[in-house]
């Protein structure tokens, strides 16, 4: 962990130790990361509410408790919204009451580190392409799959932000028309048949008409289908149900048909799942895989590229996030170096000019 007891950890220059912060609508988690990826210390807390000013508070006192015991240099923010280009406003969070919210300057002048701030997915992807499954790739399609459908593509270590630095929302491309209604305001998105949501409304819509081929997930929720959750569906069917089996397999079909037009777009080198969804493993993916291979175009006159479950799990978020916050904490290294460097020159030019009088 941190070394010797009482002693802290200390930074180097070049590799300096950062904090990353993963805040979701449920939990505000944060962790000390070192050059390599090694996570030195985590804690998590509670999302306050959606109170803007008591997440930033909760956000605040993470990085406080952190810097206490690491030689910290500066912090990365992973916010589950929509993040602008500059990377230090959150433009739209739909689980926080963010809205237009200048996050990186409220923290970084209260906890006076440089901070960088990132949408999660992004961050989540920076990390699995740096440190996790897409190691050793220069072209990684990321896909998040837990309620709706996030991830990002990362090309040569640099996520792609698009113009407004909102790329990556591919849960919202359009798979079926008139499909299913999306609380983006469309219809047919992807995320409306592969991602958690999906799953659980199919199960929940089976359980209210009592088909007979629920009674497993009936008996789970003792026929409150509004209890029923993701997670529970995917235990159930590794327990062998044959209904949480075959819905996680329409999910993964649904998941191998989006990314085979993601590959047609992106013609990327590996693609990493990850997220809560991604839990159910082989009866998820191979589905996935599947479908994937039977619709992608140039089918056998191509390299199919793997499809891959993420490897950091919980931590990637903040994880990558520290990481995205290290280039800054170098620069801030850079700049600090550079004024020395002027003010020693400058110096100089005095005391050459006062021995000259």
């Amino acid at each position: 962990m941190s070394g010797r007891t009482g002693q802290r950890s200390r930074l180097t220059r070049w590799d300096p130790l950062t904090v990353g912060i993963d805040v979701g609508g449920t939990k505000v988690l944060a962790g000390v990361v070192d050059a390599t990826g090694r996570v030195l210390s985590r804690e998590r807390r509670v999302t306050p509410g959606h109170d803007a000013q008591a997440v930033e508070d909760t956000i605040v006192e993470l990085i406080t408790a952190a810097a206490a015991k690491h030689d910290v240099a500066a912090v990365g923010i992973g916010a589950a919204g929509f993040v602008d280009a500059s990377r230090s406003r959150v433009m739209f969070a739909p689980h926080l009451d963010w809205r237009d919210e200048p996050l990186r300057d409220g923290v970084a002048r209260r906890v006076r580190l440089p901070v960088v701030v990132d949408n999660d997915a992004n961050a989540a992807a920076h990390a699995e392409s740096r440190f996790g499954a897409g190691r050793g790739h220069r072209l990684v399609l990321c896909i998040t799959l837990g309620t709706g459908i996030g991830g990002a593509l990362v090309i040569d270590q640099r996520v792609f932000r698009g113009s407004n630095g909102m790329a990556g929302e591919f849960g919202h491309m359009q798979v079926v028309p008139e499909g299913h209604r999306c609380p983006c305001g469309n219809r047919g998105c992807w995320e409306q048949y592969a991602s958690g949501n999906a799953l659980v409304r199919d199960a929940r819509e089976l359980i209210d008409n009592d088909s007979p081929v629920a009674h497993r997930l009936r008996q789970i929720v003792q026929r409150d289908s509004s209890v029923l959750t993701g997670p529970q569906v995917t235990r159930a069917a590794m327990d062998g149900d044959p209904l949480s089996k075959e819905l996680l397999a329409e999910v993964g079909t649904w998941l191998g048909v989006g990314l085979a037009g993601m590959a047609a777009a992106f013609d990327p080198d590996c693609i990493v799942v990850g997220g809560g969804v991604s839990d159910a493993g082989d009866l998820l993916l191979e589905p996935a895989r599947a479908a994937f291979s039977r619709k992608l175009v140039g089918r056998g006159h191509r390299r199919e590229p793997p499809i891959l479950v993420a490897a950091l799990g919980t931590n990637a978020c903040f994880v990558g996030a520290a990481d995205m916050a290290r280039s800054a904490a170098r620069r801030s290294v850079r700049i600090r170096r550079r004024s020395r460097d002027r003010d020693s020159l400058s110096r100089r030019r005095k005391l050459r000019a006062s021995s000259t009088d």
